[in-house]
């Protein structure tokens, strides 16, 4: 590898030569000349090399500086998922499964965003602006003060934008764009890369709010490099079943706000209704409580939400028993018929097992541990739990009970619909007014004190 030459540069003139001297030859002056490193090495047109630029202005941290402002749509599932409003200059980009919603979700947060004032801009690569404004007529959207733009040229769309100078451009979606610099398809990981990142850079440098769409693959990640996901400010999955009314937008990345966050809206015929006690929604076909259904009390983000856990253990015809698990861990759930067989006694060879979360509802947390346990329990002993009741709780593998966080958010959420009783782990810091605790050490406790079984 060769090495890249110093140079030297006179202090008092700025001239720079190959090889020291005692006396500049630009400006006369003597013992100026000092020598410089470059600030890399490498192979030629690969490094850096000698040229330098512009030192970066530093604060420490101490320095006072206000937030960032924020604009209010007035949806507020989407307000929420945010972080309470749009924030310029910021790069979002939303993912989910074709179908789903996106766009309509988009064009009605278009709406509301350009009614609050901000200046918005709808670049369409999928549709034609005649679709678009068909849509907005089926959504009573139609005297919203959106422009629209059918375009797939990403630099006829960033120079649009420069002219224009909106508040907030949304790019439905990124996969259609493409680059004329980049010698590959519509839709490539190149194109998808390089439009990326001239959008969130025009986003940067423009203080512009850029929303980008991007689609989906089979194992729900969205298409093209994950380096897309580090390159914006916001990452917002839409989620749901279309067998199911609702969706659920999640954010699972964001600088200005909380992570983990999520949004709970209605699919209707005039677009998507926001839900604002998701709880109650998720819980309201909920008949007459029959073995297998248990309500599980969960934090999203910084709101908690009730959903139930439906489980049918069944005998099997099949030497091999099927483990089928929808809107959860099938790897948790392995662990928990692990964990009931080992240290309960409770055997589920030759039982097929099905879990399901009713409403389309993914969880993640591990709290829902004790409360899929005990759907499990109520399906194998065919005993219903009591329909007050709503039960928590982390399983370790020794079958010990550990507390979960945001304990008295989940109780008050439950007694808020209805609950008077909670199944939690022992050694919480559970208090509620109102409620009957009943706080367990174990998951042996659990099977022989409920269910009566083990």
């Amino acid at each position: 590898m060769a090495r890249t030459a110093s140079t030297f540069v006179c202090q008092a003139c700025g001239n720079s030569t190959s090889k020291w001297s005692g006396r500049c030859e630009a400006c006369g002056e003597w013992n100026t000349i000092v020598e410089e490193t470059p600030l890399s090495t490498g192979p030629t047109g690969k490094s850096l090399g000698n040229a330098k630029g512009r030192a970066a202005r530093l604060t420490d941290l101490s320095h006072p500086e206000a937030p960032p402002p924020r604009t209010a749509c007035g949806i507020g599932e989407l307000d929420r998922v945010l972080g309470g409003g749009l924030v310029p200059g910021s790069a979002i980009l939303v993912g989910g499964d074709p179908g789903i919603g996106k766009s309509t979700l988009l064009l009605q947060a278009a709406a509301a965003f350009a009614r609050a004032g901000l200046k918005v801009i709808y670049a369409s690569g999928e549709e034609a602006s005649a679709q678009v404004r068909m849509r907005a007529q089926r959504l009573d959207l139609a005297q919203a003060p959106v422009q629209l733009a059918a375009e797939t040229n990403l630099r006829d769309i960033v120079t649009t934008l420069e002219q224009e100078r909106p508040a907030l451009a949304i790019v439905d979606s990124i996969q259609t764009m493409w680059a004329d610099n980049v010698a590959s398809a519509p839709g490539s990981v190149a194109q998808v890369r390089a439009a990326a990142h001239e959008l969130t850079t025009f986003a940067k440098s423009r203080n512009t709010s850029v929303i980008m769409v991007g689609h989906v693959t089979k194992d729900g990640q969205i298409a093209g490099p994950r380096v897309v996901e580090h390159m914006v400010d916001t990452v917002l999955y839409f989620e749901g079943e279309r067998g199911h009314q609702f969706r659920i937008l999640r954010s699972v990345k964001n600088r200005f706000g909380p992570a983990d966050e999520i949004g709970v809206f209605e699919m209707t015929g005039a677009g998507l209704a926001e839900v604002g006690n998701p709880s109650a929604l998720f819980l309201s076909e909920r008949g007459t409580p029959a073995p297998g259904s248990v309500v599980f009390a969960g934090i999203e983000g910084t709101r908690p939400v009730l959903v139930e856990f439906q489980a049918l253990v069944a005998p099997t015809p099949q030497a091999q028993p099927r483990r089928t698990v929808v809107g959860w861990d099938g790897g948790r759930l392995a662990m928990i018929l692990a964990v009931l067989e080992a240290r309960c006694g409770i055997p589920f060879g030759g039982l097929d097992v099905y879990l399901n979360v009713a409403g389309g509802m993914k969880v993640s947390e591990p709290a829902a541990d004790l409360a899929v346990a005990a759907a499990l329990l109520s399906a194998r002993e065919d005993v219903a739990v009591p329909p007050e009741t709503v039960v928590f709780g982390e399983i370790s593998l020794s079958g010990a009970l550990r507390p979960v966080g945001q304990t008295e958010n989940r109780l008050k959420e439950a007694q808020k619909l209805g609950f008077s009783t909670a199944i939690l782990p022992r050694g919480g810091k559970a208090k509620s007014k109102g409620m009957k605790l009943t706080e367990m050490p174990d998951l042996a406790t659990v099977v022989g004190e409920v269910f009566g079984a083990g």
